[in-house]
């Protein structure tokens, strides 16, 4: 059996972000009809249309590397996401709804942030500049949507403590 290199290591890791973006375009949807706040509903709604073009970019990154584009079962992902729709159907109608689906998101975009900067610092190391840069693109939106959750965060957590228990 042939050593493994890192050239080996990341088309593995491009295969399971590939896999796990897919996954995320899918709960996107289901996560703004779940979410209660209408900036929360907005938020989900255009993180499904940057992740399209996250799908687009990996697309683009199989392509220089003369592979076709297919995913690898990413277990991290999907525990995440399942994570996700517990909080969905336990805590459906409450005041802590939206704050719970912050929190799933913000899993999701941290996951998504430590592998699209892996990503890119090996792309460099392997002398793939355009795919650095794709990576570096996706990188940025990840960051920021990760950002904007935190911002709508205050208001979700803020509504979700409501009263306390006596």
């Amino acid at each position: 059996m042939a050593e493994k290199t890192l050239n080996d290591l990341f088309l593995d890791t491009v295969k399971d972000i590939y896999f796990a973006e897919k996954q995320v375009l899918k709960a996107l949807p289901k996560m703004a009809r779940a979410a209660q706040s209408p900036d929360l509903k907005a938020a989900f709604e255009k993180h499904k249309l940057e992740t399209e073009g996250h799908l687009e970019r990996l697309t683009q990154v199989f392509e220089l590397l003369g592979k076709p584009a297919r995913g690898k079962t990413c277990e991290a992902i999907q525990g995440i996401l399942a994570e996700g729709e517990e909080i969905m159907e336990e805590f459906k109608g409450s005041p802590a709804l939206d704050a719970g689906l912050i929190s799933s998101a913000q899993a999701v975009e941290h996951y998504e942030i430590t592998r699209y900067g892996t990503l890119k610092t090996w792309a460099l190391q392997l002398g793939m500049k355009d795919a650095a840069a794709l990576f570096e693109a996706t990188l940025g939106e990840e960051s920021a949507t990760d950002e904007a959750l935190s911002v709508l965060g205050g208001s979700a957590n803020s509504t979700a403590k409501g009263k306390r228990a006596a």
